[in-house]
């Protein structure tokens, strides 16, 4: 009788043509977050908190955040006011600069200690790291100052984009906006500028305006009027040597608006991209009839959405390199992350005006 010997079922799993899969076991560190768990004030429901280690897939990417700053739609998605927000619980943030921690098996181009930001950005940025996936993360010069690294798309790339995508500018061509020292106000002054673009600039009334206008000029700005300037019949007569621009920018609304309004040429165009005085846009009837002036709207978000992340990055790019060479500037303060509480107030207007809050971690 003969005696036929099978080998052991474990034996099976080391054949040598047979394929065995190992799964990575690479998680990220435990990361110090700041996190939402309903919607409302930001100070009231923003808590730091410790979340436990994420597992790193084969084409993910552990990104130790460097800085991120406290834009104006990261407090609306935490107020629950803003149009797309990320599912609660939520950690804030949506644009941001970091370093490569560790790597999944898949990822190529990217390599621990390259710095990165996510392009187009993505929410979950004020926390010590971020796990996602390689497609995310657009891998920048190292010698960009942190700071402006952490804070190129939401506003300059807005401001880039509305000088782009409106009215065919030309070298000796003319814009106006109101809002003038916002960031994209003053990114819009300096883009401007380098095309050979003029600008006219409209502030608040408020104390610290004639210090204001000097920060403007000295970015390039050819005019800078505060709103009580411009209650004059005529707005053109106070041009002098600047054309009538044929395209006009606004951020607050309101008489604000009509302002721009006033300055436009025949035919002009008005890009809303903001409302911070929570006033609707009037507009005459001439200003339809006569003038034929066309008012349109601008959402950053919405155009990235339409599979710009290529050319979106090609931008970032041009951005990054205009701020490498001090050409474009903006006020921030860089704020380390255990004293979040203290830029949320300062980003929150509670001390009155204060330049952008960029967290350091």
């Amino acid at each position: 009788m003969m005696i036929v010997r099978l080998p052991p079922p474990w034996a099976l799993l080391h054949r040598p043509n047979t394929a065995v899969r190992v799964f990575s076991l690479l998680t990220s560190p435990p990361s110090t977050a700041v996190v939402y768990d309903e919607h409302g004030p930001p100070d009231a429901v923003c808590k730091v908190k410790e979340l436990p280690p994420v597992r790193i897939k084969d084409d993910d990417v552990c990104v130790r955040l460097l800085a991120a700053p406290i834009n104006p739609s990261d407090i609306n998605r935490i107020q629950g006011v803003y149009p797309v927000r990320p599912p609660l619980p939520a950690v804030g943030g949506y644009e941001g600069v970091g370093e490569v921690h560790s790597i999944g098996s898949a990822v190529k181009g990217l390599s621990p200690g390259d710095w990165v930001i996510p392009s187009p950005p993505s929410s979950g940025t004020w926390q010590t790291y971020v796990v996602k996936d390689q497609n995310v993360w657009h891998k920048i010069e190292k010698s960009t100052p942190m700071e402006y690294a952490a804070s190129i798309t939401v506003n300059p790339l807005t401001a880039l984009r509305m000088l782009e995508d409106f009215v065919d500018l030309k070298p000796g061509d003319a814009v106006v906006q109101n809002g003038a020292t916002s960031i994209v106000g003053q990114c819009l002054v300096q883009l401007a500028r380098v095309r050979g673009i003029r600008s006219i600039n409209i502030i608040r009334d408020r104390a610290g305006s004639d210090e204001a206008k000097e920060k403007l000029i000295n970015l390039g700005a050819d005019q800078v009027f505060t709103e009580s300037q411009l209650e004059v019949k005529n707005v053109k007569s106070l041009l002098a040597d600047v054309p009538e621009p044929a395209l006009g920018f606004n951020c607050v609304g309101g008489n604000a608006a009509s302002l721009v309004l006033k300055f436009l040429k025949q035919g002009g165009t008005m890009v809303t991209y903001g409302g911070m005085s929570k006033k609707p846009i009037t507009v005459s009837t001439s200003s339809f009839i006569f003038k034929d002036l066309s008012l349109r709207g601008f959402w950053l978000q919405k155009w990235m959405s339409s599979d710009k992340a290529k050319e979106c990055r090609v931008m970032i790019d041009y951005l990054l390199s205009l701020a490498r060479e001090s050409k474009l500037t903006y006020e921030m303060e860089l704020v380390a992350f255990n004293e979040f509480q203290s830029a949320l107030d300062k980003a929150l207007g509670k001390l009155g005006s204060q330049p952008k809050q960029v967290i350091k971690f």
